[in-house]
């Protein structure tokens, strides 16, 4: 049997933390930098955790 590929759109959107969770980066932190407020950029940096369903069918894209 031939071995499953990662999803190449996936794995650069998405990562896994040492536990198992899914983890994202928040929209809006590339471009418009300069109308943003410091305070919104700072809210921006931080990642978000995946839950549920979500979570399941990125494993699944990231092959684990």
């Amino acid at each position: 049997m031939p071995k499953n590929k990662t999803h190449s759109g996936a794995k650069k959107r998405f990562r896994l933390t040492g536990t198992g969770k899914v983890m994202r980066e928040q929209a809006g932190g590339r471009h418009k930098l300069e109308v943003k407020s410091s305070k919104k950029m700072r809210s921006i940096a931080g990642d978000l955790q995946l839950e549920g369903p979500q979570a399941a069918k990125v494993k699944k894209l990231l092959g684990r």
